[in-house]
C-alpha cells in the first residue's frame, strides 16, 4: 500500500520532534533555527543514509504518495511564511527609507542574479547553454535563489555590537525588505516564462495580478479595518488566512504568478492595520506549530544525493561564493555610489549576505516548475544542495564579517542618525521587530 495516513501522522510527529530539537541546538550555537530545521530533514530522511548502502533508509522513508501529503503540508507552510512577511512589512517605513535603500536593494538583486545565472550556464555547457530555453530558465531560477536576503541574523549581530540603530543599520533593514519584494517579483517572472511563454504576455500577467491585488485587496483592507473594531475579534485571523489562501490560488492559477507572491501581497494588503499584529500572532502560532516545520524538514527529506558528484559540490561552493560576492558588490558598491563611505558600504554589503527561509521558499516554489521536464527528467542543474549550503554558510559568514569590519574600526564610532523621539521609538520597536522577524519567527515558535 503506497499511502497510509497513520504513517503520515507518525512522520509529522517525528518531524516536529527533530526540527524543534535541531532548531534549538542551532540557536544555541548562534545560527538561525532554520539551519537546524533543514539539517533535521536531512538526518531523519533517506537522503544521506541511503548513500552508504545500508538497509536502513532513514528514520522516515515515505512512499511517493506519502511524500505528496508532506509536500501539501509544506506548501501551506511556505504560503503562511510569506503571508506573515507581508503582514510585517511596514509600508510607511518603506516610503521613509528613500532612494538610497531602494538603489541598494536593486543592486543586491541584480548583481547576484546575473552572477548566479552566469555560473549556472557555465556549469551546463558554457555560453551556448543560454540558447537552450530550458537551461536558460534553469540558470535564471538559480540566479533568483541568490536574490533573497534574510536579515534576522544581521539584526542580532548589529544589536550585539551596538550598531542596530545607526544610519547603516537602518539602511540594511530597509534595503532587505525592498530586496525581498523585488526578489519575489523576479521569481514570478521566471516561473511565468516556464513552457516558453511570451515575455510581454508574462509581464502583462504580472501587472494584471498587481492590479487585481489593488482592486480586490483595498476593499478587503477596509473591511478588515472595520471588523477589527467589532466584538469577536478573535475570528479575524481565520478571515485573514482565508484571504491569504485565496490570493495565493488566484496568483498561480489565473495569472501564472508564484503562489507565495499572492500570499505576500495578501499580507501586504493587511499590513499596518490596528489588528495586523494580532493577525500575525495567530498566523505564527498556526504556522510554526506544524506547517512551517514540515516545510523546512521537507527540503531535507526530499533531497536526493544519489547522483551527487564532486562537480555538484564545486558548483555549490561556487554559488555560495558568488552569493556572498554578489551582495557585497551589488549592495556595497551601490551604497558607495549613493554617498556612503567605504567602511559603511562594506558593512552594508556584508550585512545583506545572509539567506534564510525566503531562499528556501524560492527553491521550493520554482524547482518543480523549472528544472524538471514533463517526463520528470532533470533538464539542467538541481540547486537543492547549493541552496542548503547557501543558507548554512552565509548564516555563519555574515556575522563573522560584520564583527571583523567593526573591530577594524577600533575606537571609531559611527554617527547616529538624527531622530526625533517618535522616530526613535519606531526604529527601536516596530521597524526593528518587523525586519528582525524573519530570524525571530523561531523565537516566537519557542513560546507556542
Amino acid at each position: 500500500m503506497d499511502f497510509n495516513v497513520m504513517n503520515v501522522i507518525l512522520y509529522i510527529a517525528v518531524i516536529l520532534l527533530f526540527t524543534k530539537s535541531f532548531g534549538l541546538l542551532s540557536h544555541q550555537i548562534g545560527l538561525p533555527q532554520v539551519v537546524g530545521m533543514v539539517i533535521a530533514g536531512l538526518v531523519i530522511g533517506p537522503a544521506i543514509v541511503s548513500q552508504f548502502g545500508w538497509s536502513f533508509q532513514g528514520i522516515i522513508n515515505p512512499s511517493p504518495a506519502e511524500m505528496d501529503a508532506l509536500n501539501a503540508f509544506s506548501q501551506v507552510g511556505v504560503i503562511m511564511i510569506l503571508f506573515s512577511s507581508g503582514l510585517g512589512t511596514d509600508i510607511q517605513e518603506l516610503k521613509k527609507s528613500g532612494f538610497a535603500s531602494t538603489m541598494i536593494a536593486l543592486g543586491g538583486v541584480i548583481v547576484p542574479v546575473i552572477l548566479g545565472t552566469a555560473a549556472a550556464l557555465m556549469f551546463m555547457g558554457g555560453p551556448s547553454a543560454m540558447f537552450d530555453h530550458d537551461k536558460l530558465l534553469n540558470a535564471l531560477f538559480i540566479g533568483a535563489i541568490l536574490a533573497a536576503t534574510s536579515v534576522g541574523i544581521t539584526v542580532e549581530t548589529l544589536r550585539e555590537l551596538g550598531k542596530l540603530n545607526t544610519k547603516v543599520g537602518t539602511t540594511i533593514l530597509s534595503a532587505a525588505i525592498i530586496d525581498d519584494v523585488i526578489g519575489i517579483i523576479a521569481l514570478s517572472l521566471v516561473t511565468s516564462l516556464n513552457g516558453g511563454g511570451n515575455l510581454l504576455i508574462t509581464m502583462l500577467k504580472i501587472v494584471g495580478f498587481f492590479v487585481f491585488t489593488i482592486v480586490v485587496g483595498l476593499p478587503l483592507r477596509h473591511m478588515f479595518r472595520r471588523v477589527g473594531d467589532l466584538p469577536g475579534k478573535h475570528r479575524i485571523g481565520i478571515f485573514a488566512l482565508s484571504m491569504c489562501f485565496f490570493f495565493a490560488y488566484c496568483a498561480e492559477e489565473f495569472f501564472g504568478v508564484a503562489a507565495i507572491t499572492g500570499a505576500y501581497m495578501a499580507g501586504l494588503m493587511l499590513s499596518g492595520l490596528g489588528n495586523s499584529d494580532y493577525i500575525d500572532r495567530k498566523i505564527l502560532v498556526n504556522s510554526y506549530m506544524i506547517f512551517s516545520p514540515v516545510f523546512f524538514a521537507y527540503i531535507g527529506i526530499s533531497a536526493d544525493f544519489s547522483g551527487f558528484t564532486t562537480r555538484d559540490l564545486v558548483f555549490g561552493l561556487v554559488l555560495v561564493f558568488l552569493g556572498c560576492i554578489g551582495k557585497v558588490i551589488g549592495c556595497g558598491a551601490t551604497a558607495r555610489l549613493v554617498h556612503y563611505n567605504h567602511q559603511d558600504s562594506m558593512v552594508i554589503g556584508c550585512g545583506m549576505i545572509a539567506r534564510g527561509e525566503v531562499a528556501l521558499a524560492v527553491y521550493a516554489v520554482g524547482a518543480p516548475l523549472i528544472y524538471y521536464g514533463a517526463d520528470g527528467t532533470l533538464l539542467g542543474l538541481d540547486p537543492l544542495v547549493p541552496t542548503i549550503l547557501l543558507v548554512v554558510l552565509t548564516s555563519i559568514i555574515c556575522p563573522l564579517a560584520l564583527k571583523v569590519l567593526y573591530r577594524s574600526q577600533g575606537s571609531a564610532t559611527e554617527t547616529q542618525t538624527p531622530q526625533s523621539v517618535e522616530e526613535a521609538a519606531v526604529t527601536d520597536n516596530s521597524f526593528v521587530d518587523m525586519t528582525a522577524k524573519e530570524g525571530g519567527y523561531y523565537d516566537e515558535w519557542e513560546n507556542v
